[in-house]
């Protein structure tokens, strides 16, 4: 009995243990109560888990987005979405200084069209540079569609150093996109419109207004756009539309769809129906093949003649040379995608709700065997739709573009009308899942999903429209691009982010570690032309030069002080003011600003800039440093002073506002010897590790010792004006030495910091 009493007692305790345990469980976690408050559900918190990086986190893939109507590009990570940089591209951008200084007016005047500045652009298909097809981080490059016009971004720094203009072109909308090694970035035409500047009715639209494709020539070590070697196939009057290059087996040639095949000229102010409606009658448009290979050996050998300066394949010698070749696609196509192993080529059409597949291989043979359905009215060989055709899958209403997945055969098309992605398989024809999108997606991306070797991940859905999704901002929305996590079988949608800048049309993804970015630049570098400088200027050296009515400035910049602070230039003077910023730690970035001139410059690391302009009319014009820099950032300022013509300066001294004692200038320099002590105890801690092998402390440290030079040399002047009993100058002397100091041991804290958070090692 007392052996069955212990039983009991001891199965009563387990149960009141087990109750206890289980109230424990049911009390509302930190978690729950902020997903009740919230009015979250787990799906969503395990979503916000997959997207979350935490603070100092990096994110695995970076996206270079389109800005739209904005004329620039967007940078932003993958998984958090986090919006890193906007690059200035064709339109001014004052934070970045562009369009402002010197530097870059001479890359937006490559940009002039009909010798009229352009200053706005329509971004819409950015494109990584490649090496055998795989992105290899270097450059990207950027179309305007507006003016058509191709821009280089280097990716060194993140800054645009080139500009081309279409010698033929009217607008673009079929840029820019990369051949496997970066030897051709092609750019088609979108409008037909004629090659010339002149005027041509509209009643000779078929005889004289033109398509057309460009292979623009890019040389890899220069990093430049070479238009001497570019080239450009004469195309009919259709309205070229997106590009891809062939790889592996379709090397050597490119493919680009068309709309408007039908060639009419709308008009509804003279009684004729609208463009719209003669531009979607057929049941097809015209699929573009072109071989740039060969095409280059025959400009190469000088088999092609320039017009308008420029290479140029008339459609008779493009037919002649079997260069250029038509097949049938659905109509108003509005993607052209080659799949990873360039075997086949994915079209969509707007008004269709398939997605066609062609054969590369059926496509060759066909143009071996001359086995042509007919020719188009320019006398263009067609090959049939059933002799290029692989297959045609029923993808949704309204299919655009088509990404890639790591699988070999799974991929992504975005379905406007439906609002939706489809995943399916091009080998088999099978739909393996669907996804709603909010609202009307165009394009699309996966990471790296225009590569040879795509990594799927995660897809991004370019979204055309908002609506509910985000806080009423008055009616001009935001664009709204979706995170889609695509790993498992079924696609998952991970996050909206408002992207408030132009409608981004199309997006590309890069591995982040492919990326080698500079953080600082080369003392007195020019950064536009990738060169020193010849307006750099150091420490010490800097002067203000006169030719005639001309006054250069040689500056400088660093914390926390512009030289020269006071600029004195007559009344009609061209000034043009350089300035270099002398700073090697990353992210001490300067700005120059100054009143009624329109000047606003971002002075990076290293770089120099310069503003032009002219002192036409007389008065005071403050200065300043438009980026925080340091604690007597606010005191970084200085006077331009503009004299009337003939002015005489006065020969008086300036008065200060307060005097300064002896016992002012000596308690200064006892807060002078005690902040140095602090400053050896931080340098003792750095050299007592192995600081040498962090090029970011290495950097402050070299910044810190210049920073100490300078107070050095203060504290000499001070020392010498107190000896001459002129403690005026002595304690601003002083007080300029401390300032230094202070300087140093900023730097010099950062750098230990640095060293404690990153795992430095004591060294013995």
């Amino acid at each position: 009995m007392k052996f069955l009493s212990k039983l009991g007692g001891a199965l009563l305790l387990v149960a009141l243990v087990s109750m206890l345990a289980g109230s424990v469980a049911l009390a509302e976690s930190p978690l729950q109560k902020v997903m009740k408050e919230r009015g979250l559900t787990e799906k969503d918190v395990l979503a916000a888990a997959k997207t979350y990086t935490p603070t100092g986190g990096r994110d695995e893939y970076i996206v270079c987005s389109s800005g739209g109507q904005s004329g620039q590009v967007i940078f932003y990570g993958i998984p958090s979405m986090r919006i890193l940089k906007y690059v200035a591209v064709f339109t001014p951008e004052p934070w970045q200084g562009y369009g402002f200084d010197d530097e870059s007016k001479a890359v937006l005047a490559q940009g002039r069209i009909n010798g009229k500045d352009i200053t706005y652009g329509d971004t819409h298909h950015p494109s990584f540079s490649e090496t055998d097809g795989e992105y290899d981080g270097r450059y990207v490059f950027i179309n305007d569609k507006a003016n058509p016009r191709l821009a280089v971004i280097d990716l060194h720094d993140f800054e645009t150093k080139q500009i081309v203009v279409n010698p033929f072109f009217k607008s673009d909308h079929g840029g820019a996109f990369v051949t496997p090694n970066t030897e051709y970035i092609m750019e088609a035409s979108q409008y037909a419109a004629p090659y010339s500047d002149d005027f041509v009715s509209l009643n000779d639209f078929n005889e004289e207004y033109r398509g057309g494709l460009t292979y623009w020539k890019f040389n890899n070590e220069a990093g430049r756009i070479v238009p001497d070697e570019s080239f450009t196939f004469e195309m009919p009057p259709y309205s070229q539309d997106l590009c891809d290059a062939g790889k592996g087996p379709s090397y050597g040639w490119g493919f680009n769809n068309s709309f408007c095949s039908e060639r009419y000229v709308g008009g509804i102010e003279k009684g004729r129906p609208p463009y719209e409606a003669g531009c979607s009658s057929k049941d097809t448009d015209f699929l573009h093949i072109t071989n740039w290979e060969k095409a280059a050996e025959l400009v190469a050998k000088g088999k092609v003649k320039k017009v308008n300066g420029s290479y140029m394949i008339p459609m008779d010698q493009a037919i002649e040379e079997e260069l250029l070749f038509l097949v049938p696609e659905p109509k108003s196509p509005h993607g052209c995608d080659v799949t990873p192993d360039g075997k086949l080529i994915i079209v969509s059409g707007k008004l269709d709700s398939h997605a066609w597949v062609y054969s590369f291989e059926k496509i060759m043979k066909a143009i071996k065997d001359k086995n042509f359905d007919g020719h188009d009215p320019y006398g263009l060989p067609i090959i049939g739709l059933d002799t290029a055709l692989e297959r045609s899958v029923n993808v949704g209403l309204g299919p655009l573009h088509t990404q890639f997945d790591s699988v070999d055969g799974v991929c992504y098309t975005s379905i406007y009308v439906d609002s939706q992605v489809t995943k399916w398989n091009y080998r088999t024809g099978k739909i393996l899942d669907t996804i709603p999108i909010h609202y009307n997606v165009g394009h699309l991306m996966t990471m790296e999903g225009d590569s040879k070797t795509p990594d799927g991940k995660y897809l991004v859905a370019l979204n055309k429209l908002s609506i509910d999704r985000f806080n009423p901002v008055g009616p001009l929305h935001p664009q709204n691009h979706q995170l889609i996590d695509i790993k498992g079988s079924q696609m998952e949608l991970l996050y909206d982010m408002p992207l408030p800048l132009g409608e981004p049309h199309y997006a590309a993804a890069i591995k982040a570690d492919k990326l080698k970015p500079a953080v600082r630049y080369q003392t007195g570098w020019d950064s536009r032309s990738d060169k020193k400088s010849p307006y750099r200027c150091r420490a010490g050296r800097e002067k203000t030069v006169r030719d005639g009515n001309k006054v250069d400035v040689y500056g400088t910049v660093i914390r926390s002080h512009i030289t020269p602070e006071t600029i004195e230039v007559y009344e009609g003077d061209t000034v043009s003011i350089h300035l270099t910023n002398m700073e090697r730690a990353q992210d001490e970035v300067h700005g120059f600003a100054m009143y009624g001139q329109n000047v606003q410059l971002s002075i990076e690391p290293g770089k120099t800039a310069s503003t032009t302009f002219v002192a036409d009319k007389p008065g005071v014009y403050p200065y300043y440093c438009t980026e925080f820099c340091s604690a007597l950032h606010l005191e970084m300022q200085g006077y331009l002073l503009v004299m009337p013509k003939g002015y005489k300066a006065k020969d008086e001294a300036i008065v200060d506002g307060v005097k300064y004692t002896k016992a002012d200038y000596d308690a200064q320099v006892a807060t002078n010897v005690a902040t140095q002590d602090v400053i050896n105890s931080v340098v003792g801690f750095i050299t007592s590790h192995n600081y040498q092998d962090f090029a970011t402390v290495v950097a402050l440290v070299e910044d810190a010792t210049d920073q100490l030079g300078f107070a050095e040399e203060a504290k000499a002047k001070s020392e010498a004006s107190a000896k001459k009993g002129d403690y005026q100058n002595a304690m601003l002397w002083a007080n300029q030495w401390w300032q230094y100091q202070v300087k140093t041991a900023d730097l010099g804290l950062r750098a230990k910091t640095f060293l404690e958070q990153n795992g430095a090692k004591k060294v013995k």
